[in-house]
This record gives structure tokens, sequence and C-alpha cells, in this order.
């Protein structure tokens, strides 16, 4: 049996409210765990553990230079239960569903932090040889 389980991303935002809004009731995860300013939230077995700080402890805001990127079977399906929500976000935090160069289909959503969550799944048939 192996030993690793999971990689979980670690997302510092400047504070944990508005995250913890976005993930529940934008990107439909479950808050499993808090405490002050730290939170677990997950979604179908996919976590992310969100940290809030500030000041010298803080890590510096989120920017696009930073994803989280979540392996999903169908994006097309999430884009679909999501898009009521999607809608309310200013329409530049969202792209996608699109087909990519590199073999994904993906869709983008900018998080209040400037945090980009990624979804995508592999373009079946997709080859990088010519």
């Amino acid at each position: 049996m192996s030993n690793f389980i999971q990689i979980t991303p670690f997302m510092h935002v400047p504070a944990l409210e508005p995250a913890l809004a976005f993930f529940t009731d934008i990107l439909g995860f479950e808050t499993l765990f808090r405490a002050n300013d730290y939170a677990y939230v997950e979604r179908e077995g996919a976590g992310v553990r969100i940290l809030a700080g500030q000041g010298e402890d803080g890590a510096p805001p989120g920017n696009r230079r930073f994803a989280y990127y979540v392996d999903v079977r169908d994006v097309d399906a999430l884009y679909a239960e999501l898009k009521p929500r999607l809608d309310t976000l200013p329409p530049r935090d969202v792209h996608g569903p699109a087909n990519k160069p590199y073999g994904q289909r993906e869709l983008l959503v900018l998080a209040p932090d400037g945090n980009l969550i990624a979804f995508g799944q592999a373009i079946a048939g997709f080859s990088s040889v010519p």
C-alpha cells in the first residue's frame, strides 16, 4: 500500500471570511474545519487549506502567478452547476470552459484575493506529437 494520500494546497489570504464565502458560496466547497484564521474546505475529496495572515507573518496578496489546479472529470458539467453563482462575479474573473493548446479543457476563476483557481480535464485524443 502506498504511503502518500494527496497533495493539499495551502492558500494564504488577507482575510478568511471572503475566501470561505468564495469557496463555499461560489465554488460549492464545504468547510470541514475552522479555527481562528485557518479553515479546511473540501469538495468531492479535493481539499484546500486556507490561512489568513497579514503583516510580516502573512503571504503576499494573491496574483495570477499562483494558481490552484483542480483536475475534474467533466469541466462543462461543473461550469453548468456553478454558472448561476459565477454570473455574480465580474465577467473578467471567469474564463472558459475553453480548450487549451496543451490538451486541457479549463475553467478559470479569479478569487477575490487574486488567487487563480483552475478546473481542468484532459481533452480526449489529444496528442502533442505532430
